[in-house]
């Protein structure tokens, strides 16, 4: 087996899949790394009881300007365009119109707030009003959204990436992590089960990786591993990269989970619905009800509830899932589900949690971290995006500039 090549590209998640299908054709000697036995990073489709689970992103936000829409639409992926059931004004089992309007309105001034009134700090919690009732929604709402409570989130990176976010969010139909996969071009040579253990810096140009499966030499690398993973230490990275690996901790990756229930009993549960478990604890669960009208629960854990699953386990979470759901649609709820499959994200030590967020001052370190080193190492992923991370459009545009760059880089070294 060849040991040299042109670009080596680290990770083989959305970042790297996009950085292996601009390097097709290019006529470099490309090599794609990946840890796991899979495709996708945190993109992950599964198929159960003849439904496809996106345990990881499952919404093409941002749809109208989405380039995954566009490769969704090329290559024969059916989208469902409707409106997500978040957005509807509906009534909710538990939450009813006023509350939702007037939950609505906290968030809205909220907003409103730390958008157009910055607080040196840079903190959003800043900007909450003590002892509102609406403060644990909001602190949910963040989970979700952020992964993380209000207290770790800069303001300055919730705005960049509001500034550019559409409101259209899309489903591929058969899973965004299908889709996502579908896209590695089928020349790019890809080795799974094969971690980075180490990166050694060449004194003559180029990088060495050392892999379970022996040494690669590539005069360029483009690492698209998670901002946790890169921070961590399951790899070692030379010191000159230390900057690197700062931004990266200044960008923790936030706790979302997902669980996964079948309705076994049709008449206990409505027609497609979204519903709060209770919004007024911040530990609380959204829930995503026969999606697509399948016959299922999609249970959407953030932030306090999400780190209850990655610290008490499935078994936990599932119990304070059921707590919720009973007090929703009473108790015949608990023998009308049974449970399908769930994420790890926290636990999965090739990923380390769920989407990026900044942390507060340090918006900037997206800039740092999405920086080349010598014009021989590269970084691609969600959370080098300034704007569109925490998504896999952000991670997909990325892997397109980090291959770029590593295209001119070679064109100039050739010369």
């Amino acid at each position: 087996m060849n040991t040299t090549f042109d670009v080596a590209i680290v990770g083989a998640g959305a970042a790297g899949i996009a950085a292996a299908g601009r390097l097709a054709g290019s006529g470099l000697n490309t090599i794609l790394l990946e840890a796991s036995s899979r495709i996708g990073g945190r993109a992950w489709t599964v198929e159960l009881d003849g439904m496809a689970l996106d345990l990881g992103c499952g919404w093409l936000h941002s749809a109208d300007r989405n380039p995954w829409t566009r490769i969704a639409e090329q290559t024969g992926f059916e989208i469902d365009r409707r409106n997500p059931p978040w957005g509807r004004s509906v009534p909710r089992p538990g939450f009813s119109i006023d509350e939702q309007a007037a939950a609505g309105e906290a968030y809205d001034r909220w907003h409103d707030r730390m958008l157009t009134r910055p607080l040196p700090r840079d903190i959003a919690a800043d900007h909450l009003v003590p002892g509102d009732r609406w403060n644990p929604y909001l602190q949910a709402l963040s989970g979700f959204i952020n992964g993380t409570a209000l207290e770790h989130l800069s303001i300055q990176d919730y705005a960049n990436y509001e500034a550019v976010a559409t409101e259209e969010n899309w489903r591929p139909l058969r899973g965004y992590g299908t889709l996502i996969a579908s896209h590695l071009p089928p020349e790019t040579v890809c080795m799974l089960v094969t971690p980075l253990e180490r990166l050694i810096l060449s004194p003559k140009g180029g990088v060495m990786l050392a892999t379970p499966r022996g040494e690669l030499h590539a005069r360029t690398v483009i690492l698209t591993v998670s901002s946790n993973v890169l921070a961590g230490g399951t790899m070692q990275l030379p010191d000159e990269l230390e900057p690197w690996r700062e931004a990266a901790g200044r960008l923790p990756l936030g706790y979302d989970e997902k669980l996964f229930l079948r309705i076994v009993d049709e008449a206990t549960f409505p027609k497609e619905l979204h519903a709060i478990g209770n919004p007024y604890d911040e530990a609380t669960v959204a829930y995503h009800i026969r999606p697509l009208g399948r016959p299922m629960i999609e249970c959407f854990l953030g932030g306090v509830s999400a780190k209850l699953l990655a610290d008490g386990g499935p078994v936990a979470a599932y119990e304070h899932i059921m707590k919720e759901l009973t007090g929703l649609f009473g108790a015949k709820a608990r023998c009308g589900l049974r449970f399908l499959t769930t994420s790890q994200w926290r636990h999965d030590a090739r990923v380390g949690g769920a989407y990026s967020h900044a942390l507060p001052r340090y918006s900037s370190a997206r800039r740092t971290l999405a920086a080349p080193f010598e014009n021989r190492i590269f970084f691609a992923g969600e959370a080098t995006h300034e704007s569109a991370f925490s998504t896999a459009h952000g991670a997909y545009a990325s892997g397109i500039r980090a291959a770029e760059e590593a295209i001119a880089a070679i064109a100039v070294a050739s010369r």
